[in-house]
């Protein structure tokens, strides 16, 4: 199968369905040192200042206005 050949939409569900395989086997995905590192910076950025950021709902509407 030529992934290019399918729409937007059937590739979409496509990576839907590899990703619902993933999670169906409960696979252990696996994070690298720099992502671990990652985490921990945002996270202790987060415990000096839980009020710094937007809200899940502020971000969803500014990526929802960019369409």
């Amino acid at each position: 199968m030529e992934i290019q050949s399918l729409t937007v939409s059937e590739r979409i569900l496509l990576a839907e369905a590899l990703w619902d395989s993933i999670v169906a086997e409960q696979a252990d995905i696996a994070l690298t040192d720099a992502q671990k590192e990652e985490l921990d910076r945002r996270l202790a950025a987060f415990e000096i200042d839980q009020d710094e950021g937007s809200s899940w709902s502020s971000v969803k509407a500014r990526i929802l206005s960019r369409k």
